[in-house]
């Protein structure tokens, strides 16, 4: 299957991955397919066969809510095919379901033989992905039971046991174990099989769901009736529709293609929220960062994406600190990083952080979500005029600031820095992949390292902070205080970040206080917080617009020509539309109007060769070097912070009008 093909359905947290033919073949690597829940692959194999043959494509599968395919076996114009199979499949919480339809074409009643092979691997996702780790997990087993409707699938490691239950109506013919992919695999594929009487030209149909059982997973109460697709979808189409809304009014200069960009980016906004319990345990939904690699919470990522949507849709916002206030560290623990008052980076639920063979169960590795959870609290306050929120979390917010000064490093270092954590992340700020933090020459940074964007959101969390504690929590005394800290860290980036030879600031400054000299995106993030003064903001953003940095569609996260440039890069050289979102939000606060434009009509024009979606990050290369955007091989789509990107074009071009 080409995974160019593939449809994705995302549901509440659980997601599949589909080929064109509806069916699942449990590869892995930059695009690996399967039906996933919690971070693990409930279901690896989904294969279809009629009669003993592999039915090809007539209608590859597609759909949003519902994905449907038409299907035939193998035929000649001179003896068609003697069936069509249309498939629907759709997703409900935790549970995959599927309707197959098999139409008889001949004039004369015939039995056919329809078998599906199915098998769940439950690959932890991290175990998935082409880095080339190995993880041990002794004593675990895979065990599958045939049931008089399916088959039960279940996967044992000491205290960890996850199930996959494959039911069908109506039962099948036989199931009997199936044949490995591999000699040396140990597969628990089974086929099940359906002996089906159709009469001339009639039909019949199965209803086939599978349902994911994963550790920890709060329980659901079992459905009164069946799961079908179309309850499904429908239940999903309700959902989206409801935060989908009426469309959102566009400036009168608005490039052609935004507004079906801020429809598209809604879209997938409203596919990617999760749920997750708040600081009293209550339910809220919060923007998961991406599929197929991240759709849990992330606190750098959700906190941007709902600082990006909060105009439109600020509901967003109160998911994301609400679920980040009830997730912030309370102790020290070296293995995840967790400090009291950090803010989380991350939360997985697999099977690797359960048994703590990656620290990213609840990982802290983050200098820069805890500042961007202070920014976005006053910023949804004074977008919506809703006080309790911010009343409600002064604790969590005064244990924010706290972690700034005390193990972020404000007080001993006078910015917020981070070491490299060698059994995590190399590095904390957003281009968080090694290598990223790099000097002209290419070489990574040692720390403790102070990257730039991050003393800008520090400043602005001071200064918004101080405004919550005036305003809301009546301390003058401590808005003081937040007020002249960040007037102090304000004198001091610039006294010690500007590069007087490059007039650029730097991209950060290593454990030995020098110049990381590497011109890069992070820069443009300075226009956005404020921390720059009027001039220096207009050079950094007039220079942002150069060649080496903007490729006519976004901002190259390091200008080409250095060293350490590479189009291909993650993070040093690759274009990522929610960076250069947050660098044209710094033009518009600016008034670099002509410059916002430029930008603001690459990223629209950019979105409209992938139906209006704009990917997580784009190659590096010049728009002039080819018609469309170059893709990044790993890229996730739908993404968070890239669908809610259009809405940051929309604001920043708002503000100009």
């Amino acid at each position: 299957m080409n995974g160019a093909a593939d449809t994705t359905l995302i549901h509440s947290g659980t997601f599949a991955v589909l080929g064109a033919d509806g069916g699942l073949t449990g590869r892995s690597g930059s695009s690996p397919d399967g039906f996933f829940h919690r971070d693990a692959r409930h279901v690896s194999r989904w294969t279809l066969t009629v009669d003993g043959t592999t039915p090809l494509v007539l209608t590859p599968s597609a759909g949003e809510t519902s994905a449907q395919c038409v299907l035939t076996p193998p035929g000649t114009r001179d003896e068609p095919p003697a069936y069509t199979v249309f498939r629907e499949q759709a997703l409900a919480p935790g549970v995959l379901t599927e309707r197959i339809q098999l139409v008889n074409n001949r004039p004369s009643p015939t039995t056919a033989v329809l078998g599906l092979t199915v098998d769940a691997d439950f690959a932890d996702q991290l175990e998935l992905r082409s880095d080339k780790r190995d993880y041990a997990k002794d004593g675990a087993r895979r065990a599958a039971t045939v049931l008089p409707d399916g088959v039960a699938f279940v996967y044992e490691r000491a205290d960890w046991v996850a199930r996959t239950t494959v039911s069908a109506t109506p039962a099948p013919t036989a199931v009997r174990p199936e044949e490995p992919l591999k000699p040396s695999r140990a597969d628990t594929a089974h086929r099940l099989e359906w002996h089906i009487d159709l009469p001339a030209h009639g039909s019949a149909q199965l209803l086939l769901s599978a349902a994911a059982h994963a550790p920890g997973a709060p329980e659901t109460a079992a459905p009164t009736e069946p799961i079908t697709p179309s309850r499904a979808a429908a239940d999903l189409a309700a959902d989206r529709a409801a935060f989908l809304g009426s469309p959102l009014p566009m400036p009168p200069d608005a490039p052609d293609g935004l507004a079906a960009a801020c429809a598209r980016g809604l879209s997938d906004l409203a596919s990617l929220r999760v749920s997750a319990p708040g600081p009293d345990g209550e339910s809220v939904r919060l923007p998961g960062a991406g599929v197929p690699w991240f759709l849990s919470l992330y606190g750098r990522d959700s906190l941007l994406t709902s600082l990006f949507a909060l105009p439109y849709r600020p509901q967003l916002a109160a998911g994301t600190l609400s679920a980040l206030a009830a997730t912030q560290g309370t102790e020290y623990d070296a293995f995840r990083n967790e400090q009291p008052g950090r803010i989380v980076h991350e939360i997985r639920h697999g099977e690797l952080a359960h048994f703590r063979q990656v620290p990213y169960g609840r990982y802290y590795g983050s200098v820069d979500s805890t500042p961007l959870f202070l920014v976005l609290l006053d910023s949804y306050t004074q977008a919506t005029g809703d006080h309790t929120l911010a009343l409600r979390l002064e604790e969590q917010a005064r244990a924010a600031v706290a972690w700034m000064f005390r193990d972020g490093g404000l007080d001993d270092r006078g910015y917020l820095v981070y070491s490299p954590d060698p059994q995590g992340l190399v590095n904390q700020n957003w281009k968080d992949s090694a290598g990223a933090i790099c000097f002209l020459d290419g070489t990574q940074a040692e720390g403790p390292i102070a990257v730039a964007e991050a003393q800008g959101y520090a400043y602005d969390a001071l200064v918004r902070t101080a405004h919550l504690a005036r305003s809301l929590w009546d301390d003058a005394a401590f808005a003081d205080r937040l007020e002249e800290a960040a007037a102090q860290l304000r004198v001091r980036f610039v006294r010690d970040f500007w590069m007087a030879e490059a007039d650029f600031p730097a991209l950060a400054l290593d454990g030995e206080g020098r110049h990381v000299d590497s011109l890069a995106s992070d820069a443009g993030h300075l226009l956005w917080s404020g921390i720059l003064d009027a001039s220096q903001a207009r050079r950094v953003g007039q220079r942002l617009l150069q060649p080496d940095f903007f490729t006519g569609w976004a901002i190259r996260t390091l200008a080409s020509g250095q060293p350490g440039y590479h189009p291909l890069s993650y993070h040093r050289g690759s274009c990522w539309p929610h960076d250069t979102a947050v660098v044209l939000l710094g033009l518009a606060r600016c008034g670099l109007a002509d410059e916002a434009r430029e930008v603001a009509h690459g990223l629209v024009a950019a979105s409209a060769y992938q139906d209006h979606r704009l990917p997580e990050v784009m190659a590096g290369y010049e728009r002039a070097q080819h018609q469309r955007p170059v893709p990044y091989p790993h890229s996730c789509s739908p993404q968070a912070w890239a669908a809610a990107t259009p809405l940051a074009v929309l604001t920043a071009l708002s503000t100009l009008s």
